[in-house]
């Protein structure tokens, strides 16, 4: 009675290329701008602090605010 054992196949390494910073920094600092402008738009578009007049941005993200837990009533 013999035992057969399976064998794992074998492990193939591909070099992997690393990406500068340089090529990465402008569009992380897009991006962040990206999310700062709809975290302002989304927490604070309302009051004394707000850029357009009237309610349409507060409507536009309301259901938004509650979801993420923001008061705003």
């Amino acid at each position: 009675m013999s035992i057969k054992t399976a064998h794992a196949p074998q492990t193939i390494f591909v070099p992997t290329k690393t990406i500068p910073v340089k090529a990465i920094l402008p569009w992380a600092i897009f991006g962040g701008l990206i999310c700062l402008i709809a975290l302002y738009f989304i927490t604070t578009e309302q009051g004394a602090l707000s850029l357009f007049s009237g309610t349409t941005i507060h409507e536009f993200v309301h259901d938004g605010r509650h979801l993420l837990g923001f008061p705003c009533h």
